[in-house]
């Protein structure tokens, strides 16, 4: 499992939304693909599907769990406090 957090502070929140901050969904998906590579299961190649289930705001703590689904398939989960925010599942590159 890994854990990504953005401080208040980060540029994406400049206007991203006035009043509501939000992390935009490419950074979410890009911190699943690193976790991803640092669980050694290699390159990201493919996003198969990704559900957005719910925002995620500044400062806050997402959990990142990768499940192996296939082979070359990885399923993940990112929660926050326990609750569901996205969901989907990655296809990694074939290292020759």
């Amino acid at each position: 499992m890994s854990v990504f957090s953005l401080p208040a502070g980060h540029p994406c929140f400049e206007g991203h939304f006035p009043g509501r901050p939000l992390v935009p969904g490419v950074l979410l998906l890009d911190a699943v693909f690193l976790a991803v590579a640092e669980a050694g299961y290699g390159t990201v190649s493919r996003l198969r599907h990704a559900k957005f289930r719910a925002p995620v705001g500044p400062d806050v703590a997402m959990d990142i769990i990768l499940q192996p689904l296939a082979a070359h398939r990885i399923g993940f989960r990112c929660e926050c406090g326990g609750a569901l925010v996205l969901a989907g599942e990655v296809e990694v590159a074939v290292s020759l």
